[in-house]
C-alpha cells in the first residue's frame, strides 16, 4: 500500500488545532481581487486583512492552500523573482489562527529536527516530526511557530498523539507572517533538517507534490474537500 492509501484507511487522527470556531477556506490566488490593493509587505496590514476582513474579526479559523497557485509570495525575495518562475505553489495547508494557539501532534512520532528559519517570508521557528505507519516512514512539518516552542525540544524526543507540540507564533518572529500554522507532510526529507520547501515553482510542482501528500489526509476538514 502507498502512504496515501495507509492514511486514507485510518478512521481518524488527533486534531492539530482544537477550536470551537468554524473553519473557512481562504483564497490567496489571483482570483482574490482584494490582494492587489493590499501592501503584502506590511505584515500588520496583511494580518488586519486576514483576521479582520476574511475571518470577520476572528469569527472563523482560516484554512487552505494545498497545491494552490498563490500570488502572495511576491511579498518576499525569499521565494525568488515571481516574474521569472519564482516559487508560487503551496505544498502544505495553512491554518490561520491567533498567535498563542496550541498546536498538537496528530499521531505518534519523534522529533526529526528543528530550526529557527529567520528570514522575511520564511518559516520562522519550525519543528519537523517523523512518523511510521504500516512500514511507511514520513514526516510532518509545523512552521511559523512561536520562538518559545523550540525551548527544550531535542531531536529524537518522543511525541505522543494529541501531545502539544508548539504554539502559533506572532510576527515578526514567525517569519513575518500573519499568525498561522503551516502544516505539511513529506515522505522523504533527503538531507534536510529543520527545513523543507513549503512552496515550489511551477516547473517543480509535480515532483514536490509527489513527495508531499495532501495534509487533509490527516486534518480531515470538509472545508478542504
Amino acid at each position: 500500500m502507498s502512504l496515501v492509501s495507509v492514511l486514507e484507511a485510518l478512521p481518524e487522527f488527533s486534531p492539530v488545532i482544537l477550536t470551537g470556531q468554524p473553519f473557512k477556506k481562504l483564497d490567496f490566488t489571483a482570483a482574490n481581487t482584494d490582494l492587489p490593493g493590499i501592501d503584502l509587505t506590511d505584515t500588520e496590514q496583511f494580518a488586519d486583512y486576514v483576521f479582520g476582513t476574511l475571518l470577520e474579526n476572528g469569527r472563523f479559523i482560516g484554512v487552505g492552500g494545498y497545491n494552490e497557485h498563490r500570488v502572495i509570495y511576491r511579498r518576499s525575495a525569499h521565494f525568488g523573482d515571481y516574474a521569472e518562475e519564482g516559487r508560487c505553489i503551496h505544498l502544505g495547508v495553512d491554518i490561520w489562527a491567533a498567535a498563542g494557539t496550541p498546536v498538537y501532534a496528530p499521531l505518534p512520532g519523534v522529533v526529526h529536527s528543528l530550526a529557527f528559519n529567520d528570514h522575511f517570508g520564511d518559516y520562522g521557528p519550525t519543528i519537523i516530526l517523523q512518523h511510521t505507519l504500516d512500514g511507511h516512514t514520513f514526516h510532518s512539518l509545523y512552521g511559523h511557530l512561536s520562538l518559545d516552542s523550540l525551548a527544550g525540544v531535542q531531536e529524537g524526543m518522543e511525541i505522543a498523539a494529541g501531545a502539544q507540540v508548539a504554539t502559533i507564533g506572532d510576527f515578526p518572529e514567525n517569519g513575518h507572517w500573519p499568525p498561522h500554522l503551516h502544516f505539511q507532510l513529506m515522505e522523504s526529507m533527503g538531507d534536510l533538517r529543520g527545513d523543507y520547501p513549503g512552496v515550489a515553482s511551477l516547473a517543480e510542482r509535480t515532483a514536490y507534490l509527489s513527495n508531499c501528500p495532501d495534509p487533509n489526509l490527516i486534518l480531515r476538514l470538509p472545508e478542504l474537500n
